[in-house]
């Protein structure tokens, strides 16, 4: 069953995993007349008329944003500036423009000043994905039962806040607006850190590897990566597909949050360190309290049915 229609128009410039998965919600419920799509390859543009969710696409960002009501903005955050300077000119007043960036103090930095009076800037955060890219990764279901957070810089349009969050509502998700400094913060312990981490341990694993084979020690005390794939637990499976996100978008992140991330980060080897301590130690009882606390938040989690985005053939579990 179709919603009412929230816009004429709907621009989403980036489609890959998110700008896709928004566009087949925005077209599977009608929360749009025309949703017009641009990506920076011919191939990807190419793709997404292929598969069929977007209406129109363009082969520059400014033609994409020319007269809609909404544009969002789903490349890498690094290019935000850029995509603003374009397509500023060309919006037609009364536009909304969001985003779906991890991180939001930038997106007011980089996009809000390119933007004529009488436009209005609402970021925004789905907190949402999996670790496939490209227009072939969407699904409409991706946003649902998912937290989005809006962080509407001082002085924001209200009504264009509530338009904004009606599109995520009916995109399945939770609503909530925060100070975009405390979501880069908070970001930064729930999503930022954990990326780093998984891409460190994983490339450990690689590195250990090429290093014994430097040293030339016998060949039974070599770790090997296809020994690694092959023999990987849930733990190391998890890590692996964190590490198998879109490194672009990822490099980006951290350096557009770099003062949260370099804060939690030298907190976390603190912590690290003071594990190390106690296995050294043989302290049982420390390791134990702090597993039990840590096994209580993961619980939390999967109460509050954040665990995992999934594609609807894919069961979630534990």
């Amino acid at each position: 069953m179709k919603s009412a229609v929230l816009f004429d128009k709907v621009a989403v410039i980036g489609l890959g995993l998110i700008g896709s998965s928004l566009c087949w919600r925005i077209k599977r419920d009608g929360l749009a007349k025309h949703v017009a799509g641009h990506a920076r390859t011919k191939a990807t543009r190419d793709k997404a008329m292929e598969l069929g969710f977007i209406d129109s696409v363009h082969a520059t960002a400014a033609e994409a944003a020319c007269e809609a009501d909404l544009v969002v903005l789903c490349a890498p955050i690094g290019a935000n500036a850029a995509i603003a300077e374009e397509i500023g000119p060309g919006l037609k007043r009364g536009a909304v423009v969001s985003d779906v960036g991890s991180v939001k103090v930038c997106v007011i930095r980089d996009v809000g000043p390119y933007l004529p009076d009488g436009v209005h800037l609402v970021p925004g955060h789905p907190v949402a994905g999996t670790e496939h890219s490209g227009p072939e990764s969407g699904f409409p279901e991706l946003f649902e039962n998912r937290y989005c957070i809006l962080t509407p810089p001082p002085g924001a349009d209200s009504g264009a806040v509530e338009r904004v969050a009606t599109l995520w509502r009916r995109a399945g998700s939770n609503v909530e607006l925060m100070d975009p400094h405390h979501h880069d913060r908070v970001l930064a312990v729930t999503s930022h850190l954990p990326h780093l981490i998984s891409y460190t341990i994983v490339g450990t694993a690689a590195d250990l590897e090429m290093q014994l084979r430097r040293e030339k020690q016998d060949i039974s005390d070599v770790v090997e990566t296809r020994e690694v794939i092959k023999y990987s637990a849930g733990g190391f499976r998890d890590f692996t597909r964190i590490a198998a996100s879109d490194p672009v978008m990822w490099r980006d992140i951290f350096l557009n949050n770099r003062d949260a991330v370099l804060e939690l980060l030298g907190r976390f080897v603190e912590d690290l360190t003071a594990l190390q301590r106690a296995i050294r130690w043989g302290e049982g009882e420390t390791l134990e309290e702090f597993f039990t606390r840590t096994r209580a938040i993961r619980r939390g989690v999967i109460e509050m049915r954040q665990a995992g985005s999934f594609k609807p053939t894919e069961p979630e579990k534990e």
